[in-house]
């Protein structure tokens, strides 16, 4: 009894000398660590909410969709909205051709702006601070702002007038996979300035040592970049790689610009719900104005069921890099 009152007595004294600072701190950092946790399952729970009820609604049957005491769980649970969804989008051949064009408009941006990162952080040469000054500038105005130049150079492509001196007239690449790789080639593509800007706070980064000695050892400056600089870097450019190929991937502005012969994921879904209004006008056999238009909540759960089928490539690239990412950690001993 003598004890648990000195502990107490030392323990809870208000004053620093009678040892009542350490519980009040140590009262302090756990009220914080609560806090913490509750400001953190906050912020989570208002971003995969969003996601948690398209997956449900995706789920329901339309008589689900109208009852008002179907809340979250499906209570006539069905599949049917990925089957119409698949079909609406064309799914297959449209997510592979997605791939396809992203993932070469992804490796042309991350190999241009990488070079020009590297540039911008270990080369000199004249108006470097502007044309700097224009990669912040590409990263603060919004492409739409430029949207009339670009479909005007464009529409009608030219060099030096080289194509109209050989042809007699420019060349249209507006409806040409080629027009859109050759942005991200240039160093134009979409977000292209965010990833120059991150690649070269990278590089200057690195020591200037490890040039330094390779240089010593007889590399060349284009074998020091490929061989020293850019496996030290293999982790920034993932991350850029997936920026890059998640933006572009849900990306409507230049799809919509260069790539309205191609079937795209993004373009397919903005025009679900006119499909969706097609397909309700054929099963229901009419052609009159109130019965082309599909009821707005069966409309929606489409439309969301779409949203998570574009979704889901998305995901698996993620686990995909996770596992490339941390097997190549655990090659190099790092242990996470």
């Amino acid at each position: 009894m003598n004890k648990d009152a000195a502990f107490l007595k030392r323990n809870c004294t208000p004053n620093r000398s009678g040892g009542g600072f350490l519980i009040r701190k140590k009262t302090a950092s756990f009220i914080y660590k609560i806090c913490r946790a509750l400001l953190i399952f906050g912020l989570c729970f208002l971003i995969i909410q969003p996601l948690l009820d398209k997956l449900s609604v995706s789920f329901m049957e339309q008589q689900d969709l109208y009852d008002g005491t179907v809340i979250s769980i499906p209570r006539h649970f069905t599949v049917e909205n990925y089957s119409l969804a698949s079909r609406l989008l064309d799914f297959w051949p449209s997510a592979l051709q997605t791939v396809f064009i992203v993932l070469v408009s992804a490796a042309l941006q991350i190999a241009s702006c990488t070079l020009a990162g590297y540039g911008f952080a270990r080369y000199k040469f004249p108006l470097k601070n502007f044309w700097f000054a224009c990669v912040m500038l590409i990263i603060v105005v919004p492409p739409q702002t430029i949207m009339a130049s670009l479909y005007l150079n464009f529409r009608f492509f030219d060099i030096f007038g080289l194509f109209r001196l050989a042809t007699g007239s420019p060349v249209n690449m507006l409806n040409s996979v080629a027009g859109y790789w050759m942005l991200s080639a240039a160093g134009m593509g979409l977000k292209s300035g965010l990833y120059i800007f991150m690649l070269r706070q990278y590089f200057r980064g690195v020591p200037k040592e490890l040039e330094e000695a390779a240089a010593v050892d007889g590399c060349g400056k284009f074998k020091t970049f490929l061989i020293i600089m850019l496996p030290d870097a293999a982790p920034m450019l993932t991350s850029c790689f997936l920026f890059s190929f998640v933006w572009q991937w849900t990306d409507s502005f230049y799809s919509t610009l260069f790539l309205t012969n191609y079937q795209m994921l993004s373009s397919g879904l903005g025009g679900l719900a006119d499909r969706l209004a097609e397909w309700w006008a054929v099963i229901n056999g009419t052609n009159s104005v109130a019965s082309t238009v599909a009821p707005m909540g069966y409309t929606q759960a489409i439309i969301a069921t779409g949203m998570l089928m574009c979704l889901a490539p998305l995901v698996l690239l993620y686990l995909a890099a996770q596992k490339a990412f941390v097997e190549s950690l655990s090659q190099t001993g790092i242990k996470m």
